[in-house]
């Protein structure tokens, strides 16, 4: 079996931490470099779920898209519900990887597993890393349908084919509307509108849109905006992530068992359906 300090080196390999926003938070949180590393955990968010999940699984090492500490901490009391995650893992001999940012722009990265899990073809960056001659880093997806579909064929697809939350898929634009060539941007994406517009596609897959944003996006364009929940837009990236990883056990003869968590770590519970209220729609009371 390998040591952690080794599947670490291939996990930077595929995601260098310097590639990562400079306000990101990015690497190992915890883990002995010495500590032989048998299972391996994948998921979305560092939380409690996860880390019991690892506990029961027998895993050596969690590799997360999210920070576990994005902002710096002074204490890990074991109060403090991150305190409490990084009690459980190192009580447990569990070491903690974060990929984020770095994953993001990464080939593949974490748009191109979304991109995939929509079953579309990727043609580019949206974002290109300026830094990478061969034009395949960067932020967002440049996609195309293998034939035209309206947007709420569209929307039905990404429903079905992304990881189902309570929120399900919020849509701004013309049902009807013929959805032919696709952006795509997996966890938060609304700082991205301007260079989607410019690339000129028919709709933009992301998640967390805000209000004004999408509004003031949707008065400029007749460009189309799904809106998936944060965590459903980047589940797809630990399926990948685990595939890599096991390209790599496979090549090294490590026999790793990596696993993908299915623990749903969305925030966000229950979904209740607008009612129409008679004081909006203009109906007698």
């Amino acid at each position: 079996m390998p040591r952690l300090s080794e599947v670490i080196a291939a996990l930077d390999a595929l995601w260098p931490p310097s590639r990562a926003e400079q306000w990101d938070a990015v690497g190992t949180v915890c883990g002995d470099p010495d500590a032989e590393v048998n299972r391996v955990l994948f998921a979305v968010d560092p939380v409690q779920e996860i880390a019991d999940e690892a506990v029961e699984l027998g895993a050596d090492l969690i590799v997360t898209h999210h920070p576990l500490y994005l902002r710096g901490t002074t204490t890990v009391e074991a109060g403090t519900f991150k305190g409490r995650v990084v009690h459980t893992l190192i009580k447990n001999d569990i070491a903690l990887h974060v990929a984020h940012t770095n994953a993001d722009t990464a080939d593949p990265g974490v748009s191109d597993a979304l991109a995939g899990a929509l079953d579309l073809r990727i043609t580019g960056p949206l974002v290109p890393d300026p830094s990478d001659p061969e034009g395949r880093r960067g932020l967002g997806r440049l996609c195309e349908l293998d034939r035209p579909e309206t947007l709420r064929e569209f929307a039905a697809r990404c429903a079905a084919w992304l990881p189902p939350t309570a929120q399900g898929i919020r849509v701004a634009g013309d049902p009807d509307a013929m959805i032919r060539r696709v952006a795509v941007s997996g966890g938060s994406g609304d700082s991205l509108l301007a260079e989607v517009r410019a690339a000129g596609v028919d709709a933009f897959v992301t998640a967390d849109l805000r209000h004004h944003p999408v509004s003031e996006a949707r008065e400029q364009s007749p460009l189309a905006l799904v809106d998936a929940a944060h965590w459903a837009t980047e589940w797809p990236w630990c399926e990948q992530a685990a595939a890599q990883l096991d390209a790599i056990s496979e090549r090294h003869a490590w026999g790793l068992r990596t696993h993908v968590s299915r623990t749903v770590t969305d925030p966000w519970t229950v979904h209740a359906p607008s009612v129409p209220s008679p004081s909006i729609s203009g109906a007698p009371n």
